[in-house]
């Protein structure tokens, strides 16, 4: 007979979904990034150990769920967050960004990322709007 993989109702929450384990999971990943730029620490290291924890952790996930807790515009910022398309065209963006900035055209790149972010702004407000009518 298999295990079911959510608690009996009134058990308690998996550890990942507790708040007394997650605020201090963020406190801690706060407090991290504060002493690293106060010592100096490579900005890259911050963001990628934060990433690492956050992954690790379901960190994010509940930064989100708390996120979404907010009435009427906490689920739609939620919603943007997890669109993918938004997320892909960004990462194109970048790598095309820096491919072009390695070969001499960086005062393109400008105006390329210009219009990139203008798109993405535009989808973004247009999905706001379109759930709020």
């Amino acid at each position: 007979m298999a295990q079911p993989t959510e608690p009996l109702a009134g058990g308690p929450p998996p550890w990942w979904r507790n708040w007394k384990v997650m605020l201090p999971v963020w406190l801690g990943i706060g407090g991290l990034v504060v002493l690293g730029l106060h010592y100096d620490v490579d900005r890259s290291v911050i963001a990628g150990s934060v990433v690492a924890v956050g992954l690790i952790s379901n960190a994010f996930a509940w930064l989100l769920g708390i996120v979404a807790l907010v009435p009427i515009i906490g689920p739609v910022i939620v919603k943007v967050l997890s669109i993918g398309f938004v997320w892909l065209l960004n990462a194109i963006g970048y790598l095309v960004s820096y491919i072009a900035i390695r070969r001499g055209y960086s005062k393109d790149v400008l105006t390329y990322r210009g219009l990139t972010i203008a798109v993405i702004i535009g989808i973004v407000i247009g999905f706001v709007l379109g759930k709020l009518v």
